[in-house]
């Protein structure tokens, strides 16, 4: 496999516009999808140079040209945009390198998909928050990615991942999981089936929001945690939003959903002893501060206000997800030890029950720094 990989490789290297002499070639990130690779470039006498190379998975994203159409079509609008308001867009969106073809992509010999960006150096990306203002930061950043695509046409987006956030047809595919209980597990977990069943409301409310027109389709990253944010090293600004394969047309307020339901949480996302889970309101408001003034009125005021749904929607659907993984016997999410799965839906849950405990201090918290 290894000897394999290294093949392809050494072909996509080959067929990208890169300039000067290959000096370095690592394995780089934590990613579970894609293949990432760390290439350094000696140009002449100017210097070093570094490239992100990755092989696209293509049994998660079965069409990877539609997949990097969107990209290309949301980088060179964010190009255009920073260039407007006099920012670096060599820093502040990702770039691609194409292939010497003049195409986003290089499809090699064994029928798998690369792409390359320019690496963006002098800034990191964090797994964990580690303070109130790295996630204030993550939430201006996340905010301004809303702010520089209000206008851009979302619905000229591929949905990449068809319903990945249509909270009903999940709950729809739950059901049958609780119902065909394939694994014989569903008698153990009572509890946690009825908590999900107790929220059916939850799963259609946004849904039926966006049905009524209340809320706007809007280009969405759809996985907006701390770690697709670089920040830079100096100012300790966040500066650009990365990993953009599952950008597609959705709700804002599952974005920042999405971002709470991660980085607000006290415990980590598997944490046995639900006595440490929580949502914490201090970090609540320091990304809620964060996104709004991110997003610079772009928003509307039903969006602004219905940011606590969008949290407690994404945290829910997760946990749902989760369990009904687990209900299927483990086949999507890895897992790395018995009951994985069920001890991820149950922290969700913790998670839903606690904002439900401090929902009216959530909407404050909005409401505060919408009316600024």
């Amino acid at each position: 496999m290894a000897q394999a990989i290294r093949a392809q490789k050494g072909e996509a290297i080959a067929h990208f516009q890169y300039e000067g002499r290959l000096l370095r070639d690592i394995p780089f990130g934590n990613g579970h999808i894609n293949d990432t690779f760390l290439l350094t470039f000696e140009v002449r006498k100017m210097g070093r140079m570094k490239v992100i190379l990755q092989r696209m998975n293509k049994h998660v994203f079965e069409d990877p040209i539609l997949l990097m159409e969107n990209i290309m079509g949301i980088t060179t609008y964010l190009r255009d945009r920073i260039t407007e308001e006099g920012g670096d867009p060599d820093r502040e969106t990702l770039n691609v390198i194409p292939a010497l073809d003049g195409k986003p992509y290089y499809k090699d010999s064994f029928g798998d998909y690369w792409r390359s960006y320019v690496f963006i150096t002098d800034a990191t990306s964090y797994e964990q928050v580690e303070n109130p203002d790295q996630f204030y930061q993550s939430g201006v950043a996340f905010g301004n990615f809303q702010k520089l695509l209000a206008n851009y046409p979302a619905d000229t987006l591929y949905e990449v991942i068809k319903g990945f956030h249509d909270t009903r047809a999940r709950l729809e595919v739950f059901k049958k999981a609780v119902e065909d209980d394939v694994m014989g597990r569903a008698a153990e977990v009572k509890e946690e089936i009825q908590f999900v069943l107790d929220r059916e409301d939850v799963a259609g409310y946004l849904g039926e929001c966006q049905e009524r027109g209340e809320l706007p389709l809007r280009v969405t990253h759809n996985d907006t945690k701390l770690n697709n944010i670089m920040i830079d090293n100096k100012t300790g600004k966040g500066i650009c939003v990365i990993d953009l394969d599952t950008v597609m047309p959705g709700l804002a307020v599952n974005d920042f959903g999405d971002s709470i339901r991660f980085g607000a949480s006290t415990a980590t996302e598997d944490e046995r002893d639900l006595s440490k889970v929580s949502c914490s309101m201090e970090l609540f408001e320091a990304y809620t501060k964060g996104f709004i003034e991110g997003c610079a009125g772009k928003l509307t005021a039903r969006e602004i206000e219905l940011l606590p749904m969008g949290a407690k929607t994404m945290t829910y659907e997760c946990g749902m997800r989760f369990l009904t993984d687990y209900l299927q016997g483990d086949v999507y999410f890895k897992i790395h030890r018995e009951g994985h799965n069920l001890d991820r839906c149950r922290t969700q849950f913790k998670l839903v029950k606690d904002m439900e405990d401090k929902w009216e201090q959530m909407k404050e918290i909005v409401a505060k720094y919408y009316d600024n």
